[in-house]
């Protein structure tokens, strides 16, 4: 099985989870248990599935963590919005985000089906 490390994927989904990181830190303190908390862990929670996911002992399992990553990654997209929507985030930035998760989406279901 291929190492999750050099998955395109997992890649891009680290990158973006450190963006997240320091979007978020910048958003109202009130959300830090709230908002803040659960973006963090919806982006984390991508690469750390394809992760654990690539270190299972057989196609079926990371196929399993692979499908709870795509779940993980639709979260993000909706907490996307709810920021934009809550002034949180700027238009640009929600746009270029969300075009990224898009993508992370779409990657993860070819990932998917290539198991």
């Amino acid at each position: 099985m291929k190492r999750a490390e050099d998955l395109d994927v997992f890649k891009l989904s680290h990158k973006l989870t450190l963006e997240i990181y320091k979007i978020t830190e910048k958003f109202s303190a009130s959300e830090r248990f709230g908002l803040i908390s659960q973006m963090r862990r919806a982006a984390a929670s991508i690469p750390m599935n394809l992760m654990e996911g690539a270190y299972r002992m057989s196609r079926k399992e990371f196929q399993h963590f692979v499908s709870i990553a795509k779940g993980s990654c639709g979260e993000i997209r909706y907490q996307l919005l709810l920021a934009k929507d809550l002034q949180y985030l700027k238009e640009d930035n929600y746009e270029e985000l969300e075009s990224s998760y898009e993508r992370i989406s779409m990657m993860l279901t070819k990932l998917y089906k290539s198991l």
